[in-house]
């Protein structure tokens, strides 16, 4: 009786956690029902240019002058560059010395997809048996056999010599 009862109410909820499944791992949705304070982000003020025929040509999927640009923004608050932050073409100055010796032995250029099918098929597989009564945060749940142990990766590096930095004693 009990275990019929149990799956009747299972059977009366929904899981969340396939709803979008790779692309909001954390669960970061507001259940409430009531706006999401943080998503509405007003738009910067319109301004007239001193002449329409210097506006420059439409970009479909382009930004736009009145998009927000909240990382650019901050970097201009504290006094650096916010033009450092667009996006160029190749790999930055300070970055190729660290991409030649990673792809010394050749590189998959289709790798981010194939790691996403790979990992949609790991937590496929991970949740198929795998449900809760009380809600757990999914990446957790999953991921939980391959996170590694802070504490013990930094004495396995420093009984091998590395030099480390310090770091807060465990709880």
């Amino acid at each position: 009786m009990i275990i019929l009862s149990l799956v009747a109410l299972t059977a009366c909820g929904s899981r969340q956690d396939t709803a979008d499944r790779d692309t909001n791992l954390r669960q970061l949705r507001n259940a409430s029902g009531a706006p999401e304070e943080f998503s509405i982000v007003p738009a910067k003020p319109l301004q007239a240019p001193e002449s329409l025929t210097a506006l420059p040509e439409p970009t479909p999927g382009g930004s736009n002058r009145t998009d927000q640009t909240p990382l650019k923004d901050a970097v201009a608050a504290l006094g650096g560059a916010p033009s450092r932050l667009d996006a160029r073409e190749g790999i930055g100055a300070g970055d190729q010395a660290l991409v030649a010796r990673a792809s010394r032995f050749g590189r998959d250029q289709n790798i981010r997809v194939e790691l996403a099918e790979a990992d949609q098929a790991f937590r496929e597989r991970r949740s198929f048996f795998n449900w809760r009564l009380i809600p757990e945060d999914t990446y957790n749940r999953i991921y939980r056999n391959q996170a590694l142990d802070p504490y013990a990766t930094l004495d396995a590096a420093r009984r091998a010599g590395a030099r480390t930095p310090s770091a807060p004693p465990e709880e």
